[in-house]
């Protein structure tokens, strides 16, 4: 959402984060591995798969994350929207998926197709966030944030802080509609393309919604998808998700004084 608002550039983005989002990964691992350091784990059913079907799961895994990392290229190349580059993306893994599929029969080509999939796509979340979105520029259009954003800078008196404290907010809002309002409250005259400050909220928003399941998207799916419980995620799972939340901070302000 930074990206398409301006506030960001995918290169610099990836430069500046890729340190602290991988110590804000790792940490939290290292922690878990240590707990269950000499203790049997009872392995999971290994599936009967044929090694054309190992090989085409490996062509539909790495042709999306190519497919991820094509999209910002497409922007910077064409200076179209991100969407355009997406739908076209979408379009490649069709093509992909269904000349994998082609010989086999109809059923099965069928459950393993993009069609297939977009008609399991999570209608009820997607109008969840059209209608946050509109939500927060109906605030931004009565200047709501703007008061907010006065409110949080002579408050906190700290970017930081600032964005300390709306990385832990979206544990409760959800990250999404939380970067849009910070989006419609702090413009690109205070803070330009690229500065820290957005960085920095890129950084916390992505990691602090983790610390409550209800804080991402992807957590409320998994919810309903596992079965999770929403306390047992907060007594085994929220304060891993803190560790790598204050991991990532400090690498972050570090590389800042370090390079900067």
């Amino acid at each position: 959402m930074l990206w398409i608002g301006g506030q960001i550039t995918a290169l610099h983005i990836m430069k500046q984060l890729v340190l602290p989002s991988l110590i804000a990964c790792i940490i939290p691992a290292l922690i878990v591995s240590y707990r269950f350091r000499g203790k049997r784990i009872e392995a999971m059913p290994e599936s009967i798969c044929t090694a054309r079907e190992k090989r085409d799961g490996k062509i539909v895994l790495f042709s999306g994350l190519g497919f991820l990392i094509f999209v910002p290229v497409f922007k910077t190349l064409t200076h179209l929207p991100p969407f355009m580059g997406i739908l076209l993306a979408l379009g490649f893994m069709w093509v992909i998926t269904t000349i994998i599929h082609k010989s086999k029969d109809h059923e099965k080509a069928n459950r393993y197709s993009v069609a297939n999939a977009l008609q399991k796509v999570d209608t009820p979340s997607i109008l969840f966030f059209l209608g946050i979105l509109l939500a927060v520029s109906a605030l931004q259009s009565f200047g709501i944030l703007k008061n907010l954003a006065t409110f949080l800078s002579s408050t906190l008196k700290n970017d930081y802080l600032i964005g300390i404290a709306l990385g832990l907010l979206s544990a409760i809002v959800d990250n999404v509609p939380l970067v849009a309002a910070s989006q419609g409250m702090f413009d690109l005259s205070t803070y330009p393309t690229d500065h820290p400050f957005w960085e920095f909220l890129a950084l916390t928003t992505g990691t602090g919604g983790s610390a409550v399941i209800i804080g991402t998207a992807a957590g409320v799916a998994v919810m309903g998808i596992e079965q999770i419980d929403f306390m047992w995620y907060l007594k085994k799972i929220g304060w891993l998700a803190l560790v790598g939340f204050v991991a990532g901070i400090l690498v972050f302000l570090l590389q800042l004084q370090v390079f900067d």
